[in-house]
């Protein structure tokens, strides 16, 4: 691990020059190229002809264009050979090594196009080889090191171009990730509020329209049978203040810091016989009847079975005219089948849910297909309007 310290090191160094300002880095290079060409003027000594102004502006010309390698780096690169072969043959002074043709070269194999590099790796060693064979007459060290300094550069710019194209490739897959993530979360919210929407239409829903029924009957029995009106405003206050609770926990949820002490345990199929005790309080006969062996529930299903009671119970009280109302509970092998029943208006001009499609009614599928099951509603076999839903249990060891 310690090893791989200056690596980090040097990746984080690279990382800062190619964020930097291009100009300011690019004339660092040509700074450094321009104290290597300087050797060959000192080396040069002060011989007659050695060292003329046109040999000067000949090797100036293979440092300045360097500067701005990065913005045109076949245009530089180009011009940087040109310069560097007129260098070669004017040789006032020469160059031992062609440092601004090296840095040129590594350049346009990293930031050129593809045809820009073929071409321009191509013409170099066949000038190179050229000259070297039929020009200088190189010895075969000299032809080798020739020919082998242009491609070691060539090399290094090609490694450099593959490295920040796979960091690129990293950085775009995690920049992908990343936006995945928030998509997820973000359709995990909406669903959750959507199912937090359902909750609050059917409590309210259910808490309204017990108070509503019970506010219009208080005045009617009030001077006949006070007991009667006394239950009835007993069922008003119950209503409310299961509400208020209930309201209070999805609040809760809708909120990033929910407040200790205003949770409360959601409703579960065990809640149904004290849902149809409100409902009896209400005025609308409501028996419960259940059979088989009941199970173990997953916490949405659980939830569900109480709201898709709940609701067709409202509906019951809000558009059905009936008397009465029963709930039977199925406990089958395979699922759970919840059946509503009552004897009012059913189908037949039944407000708000004669076209099946109310939006308690769609609540009631939607929670069922929630969970993997389907629910139905429709007049009843003997008049009446029926709501059934079948829940089924989760396979033992599917997750669910």
């Amino acid at each position: 691990m310690a090893g791989t310290a200056p690596l980090r090191r040097l990746a984080v160094a690279a990382s800062h020059l190619r964020t930097a300002n291009v100009y300011l880095v690019d004339g660092a290079v040509a700074a450094t190229v321009a104290v290597a060409v300087s050797a060959s003027f000192a080396s040069a000594g002060s011989a007659p002809g050695a060292v003329t102004p046109l040999g000067a502006l000949l090797n100036a010309g293979t440092v300045v264009p360097l500067v701005w390698r990065r913005k045109a780096p076949f245009a530089v690169a180009v011009t940087v050979a040109v310069f560097a072969i007129l260098v070669s043959a004017y040789h006032r002074p020469g160059q031992e090594l062609q440092y601004g043709a090296l840095v040129a070269t590594y350049t346009v194999a990293e930031l050129g196009r593809p045809w820009q590099r073929r071409g321009f790796l191509g013409s170099v060693l066949a000038v190179l080889v050229y000259g070297s064979l039929f020009v200088k007459h190189a010895s075969p060290n000299d032809f080798i090191l020739t020919v082998l300094l242009p491609l070691s550069a060539y090399l290094l710019g090609t490694l450099a171009r593959v490295r920040r194209a796979r960091t690129e490739a990293v950085e775009g897959r995690a920049a992908q990730l990343a936006r995945g993530r928030e998509a997820e979360a973000a359709r995990a919210a909406a669903e959750e509020r959507a199912r937090i929407a359902r909750d609050m239409h059917d409590i309210l829903a259910h808490a309204i329209s017990t108070m509503v029924v019970q506010a219009e009957a208080g005045p009617v029995v009030v001077r006949a049978s006070p007991a009667r009106a006394e239950r009835a405003f007993e069922a008003i206050a119950e209503a409310g203040r299961d509400s208020m609770v209930q309201l209070r926990r999805l609040l809760g949820l809708l909120d990033s810091e929910p407040k200790a002490g205003v949770q409360a345990p959601t409703p579960t199929v065990a809640a149904i016989p004290a849902l149809v005790d409100r409902m009896n309080q209400a005025g609308l006969r409501v028996t419960l009847a259940a059979q088989g062996e009941p199970r173990a529930l997953p916490a949405d299903t659980a939830l569900a079975a109480y709201r898709i009671v709940q609701e067709a119970l409202t509906n019951t009280l809000k558009h059905a005219d009936a008397c009465s109302a029963a709930v039977q509970l199925a406990w089958s092998d395979t699922d759970l089948l919840l059946t509503v029943t009552d004897d009012g208006r059913g189908g037949n001009g039944a407000r708000g849910r004669s076209d099946g499609e109310g939006h308690g009614l769609i609540g009631i599928r939607e929670r069922a297909a929630a969970c993997g099951g389907h629910a139905k509603a429709g007049p009843g076999p003997h008049g009446g309007f029926r709501v059934s839903a079948c829940l089924p249990y989760p396979e033992r060891g599917q997750p669910r």
